[in-house]
């Protein structure tokens, strides 16, 4: 018996199986500041343990991106080891805050399976919990991926797709401090939820380029050994002729080129969907623009939510894009992602 372990195919999923993934993770000041270096993130409540204290918390929390890739790695060698492509995300909520010493794992059900019609290849829909140390949930997520099949030769013909909600719900407790007195030279903004209304469009003028180290270390410090991320050599002799970046990393660069314009927006309430619409390789330049899909109102006086569309573009000023979409609904080439996705911020005044 091969002690090598050599990843799922398509074949090797079936509906119902459950997978406790590997290798939990206990979480240093280390990983924070290294993806502080590789993303170049700039929200406040990450960086400051004072700053965090005075909006309620013992020490600063993960970033939620941060979180959601150091246990969404854990799934890697199990789900999408072989994967061609990561396709998208849906369903993505983080219910509990995450700690430096905290220990995080991670847990998989297959919900769903499509065979492509080539035969070379198929989806599969996961759907992910994370938990910390004291059992509770930290992570929830579904996301499918494209793996390639053992044989070819074979068609299996299965098509089960699951549905997916098009928004999270809105829950009464948020499990975040009351927020009051927000040090806005802190945060770095001045604008609260009071200040943004549906259908306004922030055009955030910075760009990342990123380069082949940034997104190798990334993958790394994930531990998302995907060999399409890893393996260059390999990559050389597909279609694409180098590395794919991982698509999370693009979701994080994107929520840091944000920050110009949400900077008061600390706290991911819910990833509602994302696609990865063209890949994204080494010495691409990132743009985002961020458009207000919803402002939602909360029970709670000192917040509200904003539900947003946020499009990152490669190589291309956001302000020249005015749809992501051609007449034909197909992404342009230049847009790599469609994300989808709820923040909480403060509101201006809390009654007393």
């Amino acid at each position: 018996m091969s002690k090598i372990n050599l990843g799922n195919f398509f074949e090797d999923f079936e509906i119902g199986q459950k997978i406790v993934h590997p290798l939990p993770r206990t979480i240093t000041d280390g990983d924070v500041s290294f993806y502080i270096a590789l993303t170049g993130s700039r929200f406040a409540l990450h960086s400051s343990d004072v700053l965090a204290q005075k909006m309620g918390y013992k020490k600063k929390p993960l970033d939620d991106l941060l979180m959601f890739h150091l246990t969404f790695g854990k799934s890697v060698q199990d789900i999408s080891l072989n994967a061609i492509a990561n396709l998208g995300y849906a369903e993505v909520s983080f219910p509990n805050p995450v700690f430096v010493g905290d220990t995080v794992r991670l847990e998989t059900e297959v919900i769903g399976l499509k065979e492509n019609s080539n035969g070379k290849s198929g989806v599969v829909y996961v759907h992910s919990i994370g938990y910390n140390q004291d059992e509770q949930e930290v992570l929830n997520l579904k996301r499918w991926v494209m793996v390639h099949k053992k044989n070819k030769e074979q068609m299996s013909g299965i098509k089960q797709i699951p549905t997916f909600e098009k928004t999270q719900p809105i829950a009464k407790n948020i499990n975040i401090p009351i927020q009051k007195n927000i040090d806005t030279a802190a945060t770095g903004g001045k604008f609260f939820f009071e200040d943004y209304v549906a259908g306004e469009r922030l055009n955030h003028p910075e760009g990342i380029t990123i380069d082949d180290s940034d997104h190798t270390l990334a993958t790394k410090l994930y531990q998302n050994n995907a060999k399409v991320h890893f393996d260059d050599f390999m990559m050389k002799s597909t279609p694409m002729k180098q590395r794919l970046m991982y698509g999370g990393h693009v979701i994080s660069i994107a929520r840091s080129i944000s920050f110009n314009g949400l900077e008061n927006a600390q706290w991911i309430y819910s990833i509602n969907s994302g696609a990865h619409a063209n890949p994204t390789y080494a010495k691409d330049t990132i743009y985002a623009f961020t458009e207000v899909i919803e402002t939602i109102e909360h029970e709670r006086e000192d917040i509200g939510l904003l539900r947003l569309r946020t499009i990152a573009v490669k190589n291309q000023k956001p302000e020249e894009i005015e749809s992501p979409k051609d007449e034909d609904g197909k992404y342009l080439k230049n847009v790599v992602l469609d994300l989808d996705y709820t923040v909480i911020i403060p509101k201006r005044k809390t009654k007393k």
